[in-house]
């Protein structure tokens, strides 16, 4: 097994000519936030998670976009309390969360 099990890719593309990306939807704060939360949930989660930053992931017209490998599960969210289900459904208890799916 690989040293994380998951790798969280956040968009955090910025489009320079103003057409829709995700930053417009503050990703890297989402990012951050995830971030925070999954190191402050240590043991609570049962297995090494890493969030990362990624460039375009070309999906913009769906909203703020990540996806979790190696499920390779895509999702949008629009708040907290969207990234806390995600963390809590799918990082913790290995279940994904399909109101969100992409």
């Amino acid at each position: 097994m690989s040293y994380y099990r998951h790798h969280v890719f956040f968009c955090t593309n910025l489009r320079d000519d103003g057409s829709p990306c995700c930053q417009q939807y503050d990703a890297q704060e989402a990012r951050d936030y995830v971030k925070q939360r999954v190191k402050a949930l240590g043991p609570a989660i049962p297995h090494k998670v890493r969030i990362n930053n990624a460039g375009c992931l070309d999906r913009c017209a769906e909203g703020p976009t990540i996806v979790i490998y190696p499920e390779a599960v895509w999702y949008t969210y629009v708040d907290h309390a969207d990234l806390d289900e995600i963390i809590d459904e799918h990082l913790v208890n290995g279940r994904v969360v399909e109101r969100l799916r992409i």
